[in-house]
């Protein structure tokens, strides 16, 4: 087949964008054609190994074919970006219209069979109107239901090309409930494809013995990441014998307010910044804890790669996470109960006392086991993570595919 991938994103530094490249990787694994339409910024492509240049358009941002800052999916994002819900009238014009026209060059190019984008959201909804004759799938992955909520007005804009998509990719049960809900896309129309990691460079590792046990958590610097509370929370505790490793990226008053927070830390917090799959893979290999503090997530495939590596894991009790990690033994997963939010990805000032206590037991609860036993059993480990291998994921995928290009598609007002 030949297959055009549409992401609106930097398609290298977000798990929507790893997702995409291991599309890509195992698509040109099994023999079909790739290429790529992404949004970019700054001046510099991104790095990517699984598809030649020659093979990507880009719509440029920044002073290239649009001269105000990208839009992320979500608010704060690892690079300098723009929200949807602050762009002007002249600005969604000029969004619409670039990637509209980059598009039709690239089906006149490329002639694809299928198209595959990310995000039932605006860019998806610009190629199934440019794109009306061509079989089309989109990936979801919960920040565009976020975004679906937060910015009514626009989100019933996207809505009736939204509704016109063949099928819907879901990541899970949860998530493919909440696509009916929101978008009124009929049960038959979502399958459900999961997600995977690397399983050749997320590895189990043996642990050194922990003085201190090393904690980690790697994503977006920000607050619906939970980041600034997992902070406050370290900081509060006996820090002697832990250490707490920051990866990952972010922009604005929220991701500055995090790294002033860390640097207060002293020795006993590590910024590492952004870094690469094969250095988070190392970072996670000589770790014993990996916390994810988020107050809203997808499927974090996070946690699978973290877990891989030998990790324990504490995670807030999000249903992404419950259906990645839920018949983890409590030796490996402590959840942490979150109270009603406040917003979709806030909680109220009022109970992060509260959250910061359950957070701070369950650190030193698990230290505890990691000081009995630095390498969890690798039994349970490989009980859980050996069915979320990329090659499994495609299939599913290609599944899809097949129904689309068969014509197995219902009725999109139905």
């Amino acid at each position: 087949m030949k297959i055009l991938h549409i992401i609106s994103q930097h398609p290298e530094s977000t798990g929507s964008g790893f997702y995409l490249q291991n599309i890509i990787r195992q698509a040109s694994a099994e023999g079909h054609d790739n290429f790529l339409i992404a949004g970019i910024s700054g001046r510099r492509l991104p790095e990517l190994d699984c598809i030649d240049q020659q093979f990507c358009r880009f719509v440029w941002f920044d002073g290239g074919d649009l001269d105000f800052t990208i839009p992320g999916m979500s608010d704060v994002m690892p690079y300098a970006s723009s929200r949807f819900s602050d762009l002007t009238a002249s600005q969604l014009v000029g969004y619409e219209q670039s990637f509209a026209q980059t598009i039709r060059h690239t089906v006149d190019e490329f002639s694809p069979d299928i198209v595959h984008s990310h995000h039932l959201w605006l860019v998806s909804s610009i190629a199934r109107r440019v794109c009306t004759d061509i079989p089309m799938v989109t990936s979801c992955h919960s920040t565009d239901l976020r975004q679906f909520r937060q910015c009514p007005q626009l989100g019933q804009k996207v809505l009736p090309h939204c509704q016109k998509i063949d099928r819907v990719l879901a990541l899970s049960h949860e998530q493919k409930k909440n696509i009916q809900s929101l978008y009124g896309i009929a049960d038959e129309r979502i399958d459900i494809v999961g997600g995977g990691y690397d399983a050749k460079m997320f590895t189990l590792h043996k642990k050194d013995k922990p003085e201190p046990v090393q904690l980690v958590y790697a994503g977006k610097l920000s607050f619906a990441k939970g980041v600034n509370w997992l902070v406050q929370t370290f900081l509060g505790l006996a820090q002697d014998n832990l250490h707490l490793h920051l990866a990952g990226s972010g922009s604005g008053s929220e991701a500055a307010q995090c790294l002033a927070l860390a640097k207060s830390g002293g020795a006993a917090i590590t910024v590492h910044g952004r870094i690469s799959q094969s250095e988070l893979a190392r970072l996670m290999g000589r770790s014993h804890i990996f916390i994810l503090p988020s107050f809203f997530e997808g499927l974090p495939l996070v946690l699978l790669e973290a877990l891989a590596c030998g990790c324990r894991i504490i995670s807030t009790d999000l249903p992404g996470c419950r259906e990645l990690l839920g018949g983890a033994p409590q030796d490996l997963i402590e959840f942490i109960q979150l109270p009603i939010l406040q917003d979709i990805d806030r909680p109220n000032p009022a109970d992060l006392e509260e959250l910061q206590a359950r957070l701070a037991g369950a650190i030193t609860t698990m230290a505890d086991r990691v000081r009995r036993a630095p390498s969890p059993s690798a039994e349970e480990r490989n009980r859980i993570t050996s069915v979320f291998d990329w090659k499994s994921v495609f299939q599913r995928i290609i599944s899809a595919y097949t129904k689309v290009l068969a014509g197995k598609t219902a009725d999109p007002n139905s």
